[in-house]
């Protein structure tokens, strides 16, 4: 099956997305978009895009590969992985989490975008004494 245009957009603009260019964002999504994510919930797309200027503000760099798509109509689930550095976490080392989003679209724009993803993978293991605790715990867990 063929990629809506749609989602070809989305892919595009995630592919490129970085910190210089953030306003791309409101080419793919619609203005009533509901972004939600184990961190954040944002209602509308002015929310959405000030939620990413936040998000964004201590990110050195941040990139996403997309791993997989499938798609049904308007919507679709797409499996990334994504790759960043941050100026707090790691000793600025690159960090990398899998995922995976979501995705409703209605009038050619996204309208709804969920996020699944481990917080702990992606923040908590590498804040200092936080992460040794959140690795203990996974492990004891598994």
């Amino acid at each position: 099956m063929e990629q809506s245009l749609w989602l070809e957009k989305f892919i595009n603009v995630y592919q490129e997305l970085g910190t210089e260019n953030l306003t791309s964002l409101s080419t793919i999504y619609h203005p009533r978009i509901t972004f939600i994510d184990p961190l954040h919930k944002a209602e509308g797309l002015k929310a959405l895009i000030d939620r990413f200027h936040f998000s964004y503000e201590n990110i050195l760099q941040c990139d996403f590969a997309i791993d997989h798509v499938f798609q049904s109509n308007n919507e679709a689930a797409v499996y990334w992985t994504m790759t960043f550095r941050h100026t707090s976490l790691n000793g600025k080392q690159p960090i990398i989490v899998n995922g995976h989003s979501h995705l409703r679209a209605e009038d050619g724009l996204v309208i709804f975008h969920r996020d699944y993803l481990d917080v702990g993978a992606m923040i908590y293991e590498h804040v200092p004494f936080l992460g040794i605790a959140v690795k203990k715990l996974k492990q004891r867990a598994s």
